[in-house]
């Protein structure tokens, strides 16, 4: 089984970009994407319903060309979520869950805080809130693959200046420990952190500079998986070689 998160940047510049011909070549059994910036009426052209593919989309209904995530999948789904049931999350267009029988595959968008304090305030009340919804997800006895941009660095291994930003949106203190609380007490497995304990490869770059070009990058796309899956992974990989979007595609392979 093979997964790939990408968050787009705008599905449609990364269309521009080349990201279907690529994705066209990888065989995925599930791709989730994290802002799409796009309604879905505004995607009619034949590349955002790639070939054999079931294809389901979340806008965000309360700003229009903002956030909005999708899932795309060979087969097709049981059953597909998108709303946890708090507007302000949900008319956001943050989540949409693809069920496959005994398995849930999620396409997650945390809030950045980077923005000003309002926002990063409402990410916090995200996360408060979003906690109890993962534990009752650890404890239901499905497998769940949480896809996305956590907008959190968990260690000084996912990122390239550690000290300089410990004040800034997604390196904070408090959001490191709630996110490395749900690996290290709750049971949740970090599929790149289980597989590469010691790696440093970045899926995310600031467009400012040559941060790029000089790897100067924060590691904030994961996949996060229950502890069935942690024992089922196999290999993961972040594509770099084409620019699709600020961020880079994250690959992982699960053993059937």
């Amino acid at each position: 089984m093979r997964i790939i998160s990408l968050n787009a940047n705008g599905i449609r510049s990364a269309g521009t970009k080349g990201v279907f011909e690529w994705l066209r070549h990888q065989k995925a059994d599930v791709v989730c994407l994290q802002e799409t910036k796009a309604q879905e009426d505004q995607l009619t052209d034949a590349m955002f319903r790639p070939d054999g593919h079931h294809c389901f989309y979340r806008d965000a209904t309360s700003k229009k060309g903002y956030s909005g995530v999708a899932i795309y999948a060979k087969r097709e789904p049981d059953e597909v979520l998108t709303e946890l049931g708090w507007d302000a999350f949900d008319n956001e267009g943050r989540y949409i869950e693809a069920r496959f029988g005994n398995l849930s595959v999620v396409s997650l968008y945390v809030p950045s805080g980077s923005s000003g304090e309002e926002r990063q305030q409402f990410k916090f009340e995200v996360m408060d809130w979003i906690a109890p919804i993962f534990a009752k997800w650890m404890k239901s006895g499905r497998d769940y693959v949480l896809c996305g941009d956590w907008n959190i660095v968990r260690s000084e291994l996912d990122i390239k200046n550690w000290k300089s930003n410990q004040k800034n949106s997604g390196c904070l203190p408090e959001e490191r420990t709630w996110l490395n609380d749900l690996v290290d007490k709750h049971g949740w497995v970090d599929s790149y952190r289980t597989l590469h304990p010691k790696g440093q490869d970045y899926t995310w770059w600031s467009n400012r500079g040559n941060a790029r070009a000089n790897d100067v990058g924060w590691r904030i796309d994961y996949q996060i998986v229950t502890p069935a899956l942690g024992e089922r992974l196999k290999r993961c990989s972040v594509y770099r070689d084409e620019r699709f979007s600020d961020h880079a595609p994250y690959t992982v392979d699960y053993a059937d």
